[in-house]
């Protein structure tokens, strides 16, 4: 089968140039820097699965503080170059453009305008706007009777029976100035005064259990679970702090961690396929946070619209790029043989 040329940029955030204080906005009061390490892993996985198809041209985005093979075509930003202009210039030189970029402070928002829908590879603008905020999605996952981990206020707090609180950005990505509490007025003194401070955070309950993700590929008529994981997350105290706060770490994933035909996984499966019916506009590779609590089975945590660090994982056991660009209905993959599951068909 002859596939036609089909250009594609990829572009990661923190390889891309958004560590770089000559091109990168300010506004972010998360230090991303920490994330680039799974930046890179993100940005390399796909740029390799893409390479590996036919008829696909891959342009990856880079920066000054790294070098790539020059067998690899790369661009990086001009000097003194907006990252969102460029990568709205370099992306009208390809048929799409693949952006894997955090939420917070609106960052993956501003990559989908700068790009437009037509190029655009992943996830609508108005889901991406909704699942940007913890507490939003919590709220719609809710009201549509899935299990999620809801914003509480303080007073909703001091009468919850948690026994553990965990304060963080609403926006926030990969365990960022994510602190978890065991005394309430310690958690509720700093989520004041991030919120004093125009912070925007969230004040939630402690889920306990399994930390797991859920990878899934959605397109406009269904979505597929590809593969449950393990998150290893842990939690450490603060040395720095007097607030008995504990500092949530993040050390990536292992992928396939459970069956999906096992008892479990199809419960994860069922749960996904909710998830997807109760946010359309998810396109192309997704991940879903769950914790999977002895009482009340899977919660669901956030959903990332974008392509996670899970996708290296399975990226080195199978490709899923093909299924990804079909998810688009990029020319030449349209009639990919994998069959998306229509949502909601196993609840």
């Amino acid at each position: 089968m002859a596939f036609p040329l089909t250009k594609i940029f990829v572009f990661e955030y923190l390889t891309g140039g958004g560590i770089d204080p000559d091109i990168a906005s300010t506004a972010s009061l998360a230090d991303l820097s920490a994330l680039i390490v799974e930046g890179r892993v993100m940005r390399d996985a796909i740029a390799a699965d893409l390479r590996a198809l036919p008829g696909i041209d891959v342009t990856v985005a880079s920066s000054r503080f790294e070098q790539i093979d020059d067998r690899y075509p790369h661009r990086r930003a001009q000097a003194g170059e907006a990252i969102t202009h460029f990568v709205s210039r370099v992306a009208r030189e390809h048929d799409y453009a693949l952006v894997v970029a955090p939420e917070c402070d609106g960052l993956l928002l501003r990559f989908h305008d700068a790009v437009g829908t037509a190029r655009w590879l992943g996830c609508g603008k108005e889901i991406i706007r909704m699942t940007s905020s913890k507490s939003a999605t919590a709220a719609c996952l809710e009201a549509h009777g899935i299990a999620a981990t809801p914003a509480l206020e303080p007073e909703q707090a001091a009468s919850s029976r948690a026994m553990q609180w965990v304060v963080k950005p609403d926006d926030g990505a990969g365990g960022l100035d994510t602190y978890v509490y065991d005394d309430l007025d310690a958690a509720l003194m700093e989520y004041e005064a991030r919120a004093a401070a125009g912070r925007n955070p969230v004040l939630q309950e402690w889920i306990h259990g399994e930390p797991l993700s859920l990878s899934i590929i959605c397109n406009d008529e269904g979505a597929r679970l590809v593969s449950i994981n393990r998150q290893c997350i842990g939690i450490c105290n603060d040395a720095q702090s007097d607030r008995r706060e504990r500092i949530v770490q993040f050390d990536g994933v292992e992928a396939d961690y459970i069956d999906r035909d096992s008892a479990q996984g199809r419960v994860l499966e069922r749960l996904a396929l909710r998830v997807a019916d109760a946010l359309p506009g998810l396109r192309g590779f997704t991940g879903i946070d769950v914790v999977w609590n002895e009482e009340r089975g899977p919660v669901v945590i956030e959903v990332n619209p974008r392509l996670t660090v899970a996708y290296a994982e399975i990226s080195k056991r199978r490709n899923l790029a093909a299924q990804l660009l079909a998810a688009h209905r990029v020319s030449g993959f349209e009639h990919d043989d994998t069959r998306l599951r229509e949502h909601g068909a196993s609840t």
